[in-house]
């Protein structure tokens, strides 16, 4: 079963998410612990599948940040199903999940330009179904994780 045992853990994960080509001593000196021990933590949690694999995140090949929104639909329930479907016509909606509370549909919107946003947030509230919605424009990510591409694969570390 995956099983994160304790902070060491999470602090090793940590590192790896961040990136996961640190080399096994460079980490080991980040944790003070020796190498041996960082390797068989890695080992342990790749065969638990806690670590289901590595990948290479490719930069945006434009200059400057993309514009993204975060959207929020509250949809009736007998036209949820079309109304994905109409979703997934637009090229710039990069993610729609459906979620539980005061909204329904939750939406990832990356446009060229903000007046093209303005533009698709117009395409989306003409959908029949779309009962309200509520939008917000990213100003800065933080951080984001993201889940390996190659789920179960197991690369060792240096």
């Amino acid at each position: 079963m995956a099983e994160i045992k304790d902070d060491l853990d999470r602090k090793l994960i940590a590192i790896l998410q961040a990136n996961a080509r640190e080399p096994v001593s460079a980490i080991a000196r980040k944790l003070d612990v020796a190498r041996s021990t960082v390797q068989e933590r890695i080992s342990r949690l790749e065969r638990s599948g806690v670590i289901a694999g590595y990948t290479a995140i490719l930069g945006d090949l434009e200059e400057g940040q993309k514009l993204q929104a975060l959207v929020m639909l509250s949809v009736s329930q007998q036209h949820s199903r079309e109304l994905v479907k109409q979703l997934e016509s637009f090229p710039e909606i990069k993610s729609c999940v459906t979620i539980s509370g005061e909204f329904d549909v939750f939406l990832v919107v990356e446009p060229n330009r903000l007046e093209d946003l303005d533009d698709i947030l117009d395409d989306i509230a003409e959908i029949p179904g779309v009962l309200r919605s509520r939008s917000s424009i990213v100003l800065s990510k933080r951080f984001e994780r993201q889940k390996p591409f190659l789920p179960r694969a197991s690369i060792p570390l240096g």
